[in-house]
């Protein structure tokens, strides 16, 4: 009978080489990796053949099967030890050796009818070896190193390869470790000698010390072991006569400590990684934009002409990005309002100037004069300027409040024609019957609607503006036309159109100043912010307004023009 041992140079190899040979009906196939150092057993029976070849090579292997015919594969060949095996092969070498040509080495057994295979593997894969037997199916995996994963990886591919299944008898060997005095592999026997040389010595502190006939408990480190050894003394009869060494295996606590170590290096290095790009991130991000707006209001408050950096953070598509679009809006409008504010105020004091100077020269007057004619004329003046002053008061307060909503108000589709013939069809009842004058609404035959985007109660107070300003020009029994026209640019025309005094500036645009100064005679009832307040609202839209005079029929013109929706 045939026997392929691999890994004859190893201990449980060249064990099993001894003793399968010393039976003469065996032949013996003794398998020597090429990186082996050991030489050749001289000691082997003479039906031992010796096969030195590099079992990687799966040309090598082939041949081997083809050349001699194995009734028994008894696979021993593994790197156990990576650190020392380094300077003959790479990793990758290694999970070739110990992984793809044990693989191989089934299939070639499987494929030239290989009657046993027999893959000695290790116990060491177990979490739990403080039992006698282990079981596979209950025992917990723990993979301590690359030679326990590579174990485990070659007994799963064994053990679900169907051809073994079928064709071939195969067994799993698991091993614990195994010493014996005839021990002839180098590191198996040199673990053995420094174990007992570690007892010897720290036998001898222990004798020497204070602690004696107490327990004494150091750990031993050796190449793939980590061992707590606990010593005793035994007495007897107050006699010490002798000592027990117990030797725990401790593996598992030096790879919970290995472990927890890589883990709190690991983590360290991730935490400052994360620290650093959260710190790049948050400062480039976050702290310099929000520095840049710290920055904008300070320039705003110290009404400062330094530049700043807000339209950079405008384009910005975060919420910073928006904060910093709204914060300078809202500056903006601010600035605007304020300025508006400001020149209200100026133009508002300097329009009550007049008739407070009115009101004081008629009160020294009046006071002075016994004559009833005059003192009725002086009554009037005074009566005149408190209206004037509580008009302009009025609509100055009114204007303040319009740019407030205005700002808030949003702009939708809307029909000119019903607003304006709504508003028409007011001030004929108010001042048809009143003064005899009659506003005439006249819109194109062929056109149904005017549409635009504006807000309607805005488009009101434009028409009423404007008819307050005509009829404060007009004579009584007199006409006011409004034209409601579409041209064929798209632009939706207003045209109010009076027939009193028109206008005697030679620069028109002047009449939409605020207090504009060419009034009636009756100006208490009005304070000279009307056309002021419709030129406004008119840009609010997107619209244009003009005057003109109407050369014709007499009379002033005023045409607004609005893009159609």
């Amino acid at each position: 009978m045939n026997v392929l041992i691999t890994g004859a140079g190893g201990f449980i190899g060249s064990f099993l080489v001894d003793s399968i040979s010393s039976d003469s009906k065996f032949n013996v196939y003794a398998l020597f990796s090429p990186w082996d150092q050991l030489k050749l057993r001289s000691k082997f029976n003479k039906n031992v053949q010796e096969i030195k070849i590099d079992i990687s090579n799966t040309q090598n292997l082939n041949e081997l099967f083809v050349r001699f015919s194995f009734d028994t594969v008894i696979h021993c060949a593994f790197i156990t030890d990576t650190s020392v095996q380094s300077q003959f092969v790479k990793k990758f070498d290694i999970e070739k050796v110990n992984i793809f040509s044990s693989i191989k080495f089934v299939e070639f057994s499987i494929k030239y009818a290989v009657k046993r295979f027999v893959f000695f593997s290790s116990a060491g894969i177990y979490k739990n070896q403080r039992k006698g037997l282990l079981n596979c199916e209950t025992d917990s995996i723990m993979l301590r190193n690359d030679y326990f994963k590579h174990k485990l990886a070659v007994e799963k591919s064994i053990s679900h390869h169907k051809g073994l299944q079928d064709k071939t008898n195969f067994v799993i060997l698991r091993l614990g470790t195994i010493f014996s005095e005839n021990e002839s592999n180098s590191s198996t026997k040199l673990l053995k000698n420094r174990f007992i040389k570690s007892i010897n010595e720290n036998l001898l502190e222990y004798k020497n010390s204070k602690n004696l006939g107490k327990p004494f408990t150091f750990i031993e480190e050796t190449y793939s072991q980590f061992l707590l050894i606990t010593i005793k003394s035994i007495k007897v009869d107050e006699k010490n006569i002798g000592f027990l060494a117990v030797a725990e295996n401790a593996n598992e606590i030096r790879a919970a400590i290995n472990e927890r170590k890589n883990f709190t290096t690991r983590t360290s290095i991730i935490v400052v990684l994360v620290i650093i790009i959260f710190s790049i991130i948050l400062n480039k991000y976050f702290l310099k934009p929000i520095k840049n707006l710290v920055d904008y209001t300070k320039i705003i408050k110290e009404k400062s002409k330094r530049k700043s950096n807000i339209e950079i953070l405008k384009k910005r598509r975060d919420e910073l990005g928006t904060l910093s679009k709204s914060l300078d809006d809202m500056t903006t409008d601010l600035h605007k309002r304020i300025n508006i504010a400001e020149n209200f105020s100026t133009d508002l004091v300097h329009e009550i100037r007049n008739p407070l100077a009115s009101l004081k020269s008629a009160a020294e007057i009046i006071r002075e004069t016994e004559d009833r004619g005059q003192r009725e004329k002086l009554v009037n003046i005074l009566s005149h300027d408190v209206q004037r002053i509580e008009r302009l008061i009025t609509d100055y307060s009114q204007m303040l409040k319009d740019e407030v909503v205005m700002s808030t108000e949003k702009m939708r589709k809307i029909d000119l024609k019903p607003i304006i013939e709504s508003v028409v069809d007011d001030y004929n009842n108010l001042y048809f019957s009143k003064r005899g004058i009659n506003i005439n609404l006249q819109t194109q035959n062929n056109v149904e609607n005017y549409f635009i985007l504006g807000i309607e109660n805005r488009i009101e107070q434009i028409l009423a503006n404007l008819l307050d300003n005509a009829i404060s020009f007009s004579q009584d029994n007199t006409n006011i036309n409004v034209k409601l026209e579409l041209k064929k640019n798209n632009q939706v025309v207003i045209k109010v159109i009076d027939q009193g005094r028109g206008f005697k500036e030679k620069r028109l645009e002047r009449i939409f100043d605020r207090f504009y100064s060419n009034r009636p005679d009756s100006f208490g009832e009005h304070s000279g912010l009307g056309l002021n307040i419709v030129k406004n609202l008119v840009d609010l839209h997107g619209g244009s307004v003009n005057a003109s005079n109407n050369h014709k029929n007499r009379g002033a013109k005023i045409e607004i023009s609005f893009t159609q929706a």
